[in-house]
């Protein structure tokens, strides 16, 4: 990434938590940056990856996003927050695959 004030190092530690699906208030102190150093680091990763699968796949028509939340004990919270649910999320293009 282009622009950045972290070392090469703190960058490349970030992107393997992003790539291990840590979340960044858990990656900050191991990396040693602030929470919200690392939240922004990586929404702009996403933001980057977006944009690069943008150009390569572009989305015409009509489209469909759903999300879904599956497992999870009965008892205790429910619904998002729930503990042991996973989320899942569909793109369906209308006449196409997902």
């Amino acid at each position: 990434m282009r622009k950045s004030r972290l070392s090469p190092s703190k960058q490349a530690r970030l992107i393997e938590y992003f790539v291990a699906r840590t979340t960044a208030r858990t990656a900050a102190p191991f990396v040693g940056v602030n929470k919200g150093t690392a939240s922004y680091y990586l929404l702009r990763l996403r933001m980057i990856i977006a944009q690069t699968l943008e150009e390569e796949l572009p989305l015409e028509g009509a489209i469909e996003v759903d999300e879904s939340y599956f497992g999870g004990q009965r008892k205790g919270k429910r619904g998002r927050g729930a503990a042991g649910k996973v989320p899942a999320f569909d793109i369906l293009k209308r006449k196409g695959h997902v």
